[in-house]
């Protein structure tokens, strides 16, 4: 897509994210900036981070994906946070 707006392809890569069979993610911020994609939000596991980041790569092919979102632990309701 020859010189598509950068809101267009944030746009793209959100409706990607939100949408992909394997990702229905919403919470993620997609920035896009010169030829660089980034990806800014946080997710509860490892293999999630990288399954966000390779859907972006495949709705944005022309850019290079700096995955920027961070894991977070989960915890049950009611367990102790430890100090």
């Amino acid at each position: 897509m020859a010189h598509e707006a950068p809101q267009y392809v944030a746009a793209r890569v959100q409706r990607a994210l939100a949408e992909g069979e394997n990702t229905h993610e919403l919470g993620i911020r997609v920035d896009v900036r010169g030829d660089q994609l980034f990806l800014r939000g946080k997710v509860s596991t490892e293999e999630r981070r990288t399954r966000l980041a390779g859907v972006a790569g495949e709705a944005a092919p022309e850019l290079k994906v700096r995955n920027e979102i961070t894991v977070v632990e989960i915890r049950d309701p009611g367990e102790e946070e430890s100090l």
